[in-house]
């Protein structure tokens, strides 16, 4: 099959790892997946921007920054609909979209374009159901219709209120549309089926895949080395940035504080900075056999997000051995099964965050068992040869549907 993916970059970032893991291994299976993206990260010669030439630049630019002022998010690129004229787009046989918001794609292309060609659409978070945020968190009102958001300053912020047009203006489009949602999480999955928005089309839950070759068990004295790690400290694990309030990572500092002996806090982030606490940092990498290094050379991997998804941290330690202690919110418990491959914690609550961290650090037969869990797991459901085996099914129903087969004069 001819399979075109659409994201806002190759890598970098979870959607774009999930993306990219997947193009990578439809070409690998001798498909042929090809990747347009608003910036490119990698030297791979199956992905290239979107916007080929100055001109659609400039309208852009030009497009954006006047509707963004209005508080018109998003609502017009002239180079999304020049997509359907783009070699690619034309010798696909199914389009993939994956985070289409970043601004570099308009949602106002969509009727077009699923009207050429079948269009699989996967959520990597709650922004194509309400007027402009990536979780809502709190919030009901993208049940209902948005506006009064409490929430404007946070990504992707507006200059004003404008979340109850935008809401209505998505409305509109999707009803215009021939979609096919994907969902990697039960979670994120029933929200789409609540939404007034997307409930009319087909959601699918398909689960993340990771490599399971490059994340495995292996020594982690070997990878303390490779990292120049101390050999004697028990290490905790955080993968992400420092500075997004959702990822949670001030109350995991404030946790570290207080357990004694202290571990050794290792960071792999591209915001390193003075937390507080003895860490480590590793620069972030888009090596993922270092990635992986980091995962061995860790006793325990913290999620402490107050708002996600299905993040692939969760999967990549399972997939590795390494126990994972998380905030139990999004996704993130369908993953980590309490007592199995880890343990949960109720959001916010640092005492109890603090209370598990320590008691998994003092008992390395429990990090023994609940790693060999973890990899067990992580092989029998979230493999990157069972999400796209998953993928190519409903690429090849959707395309025996006839759903967008229009042809292009």
């Amino acid at each position: 099959m001819n399979i075109l993916q659409i994201n806002e970059r190759d890598v970098t970032g979870g959607a774009a790892w999930a993306a990219y893991r997947l193009h990578r291994d439809l070409n690998r299976r001798g498909h042929r997946s090809r990747m347009l993206v608003n910036r490119k990260l990698t030297s791979d010669l199956t992905v290239r921007p979107l916007v080929r030439n100055r001109a659609w630049d400039r309208a852009d630019r030009a497009a954006g920054a006047l509707l963004d002022r209005a508080g018109a998010q998003y609502a017009f690129y002239p180079s999304t609909f020049g997509i359907v004229r783009d070699p690619w787009f034309r010798d696909a046989d199914v389009v993939q979209l994956h985070n289409t918001h970043g601004g570099y794609f308009t949602l106002t292309a969509l009727p077009v374009l699923s009207r050429v060609r079948p269009i699989v659409w996967t959520l990597h978070d709650q922004w194509p159901m309400t007027g402009h945020i990536i979780y809502a968190r709190d919030c009901e009102r993208w049940r209902t219709g948005c506006g009064a958001c409490p929430y404007l300053s946070e990504y992707a912020p507006l200059p004003l209120d404008t979340t109850a047009a935008l809401w209505r203006f998505k409305r509109a489009v999707y009803w215009a549309s021939r979609l096919e949602l994907v969902s990697p999480s039960r979670w994120l999955a029933g929200l789409a089926g609540a939404s007034p928005l997307l409930r009319r089309f087909r959601i699918h839950h398909i689960p993340y895949g990771v490599d399971l070759d490059t994340f495995s068990p292996g020594a982690q004295t070997e990878a303390r080395s490779r990292l120049e790690l101390p050999l004697d400290r028990r290490i905790v694990l955080f993968i992400s940035e420092l500075a997004e309030e959702r990822k949670g990572f001030h109350l995991l500092a404030g946790a570290l504080e207080t357990i004694a002996p202290s571990p050794l806090l290792l960071l792999m982030t591209s915001g390193a900075r003075d937390v507080g606490v003895e860490a480590r940092a590793v620069p972030a990498s888009d090596d993922e056999r270092r990635v992986a290094d980091a995962y061995k050379a860790a006793d325990l991997v913290v999620v402490p997000s107050l708002a996600d998804n299905f993040p692939n941290v969760v999967l990549e330690a399972m997939a590795c051995g390494t126990p994972c202690v998380a905030f139990d919110t999004g996704g993130i418990g369908e993953a980590v099964r309490a007592g199995r491959t880890g343990f949960l914690v109720a959001p916010t609550d640092v005492r109890g965050l603090t209370n598990v961290v320590k008691a998994v650090l003092e008992d390395a037969a429990l990090r023994r068992r609940l790693g060999h869990e973890a990899r067990r797991v992580a092989s029998a459901e979230y493999g990157l040869a069972l999400q796209s085996e998953r993928y190519l099914a409903l690429y090849q129903a959707v395309r025996r549907s006839g759903r967008g087969a229009a042809e292009l004069s």
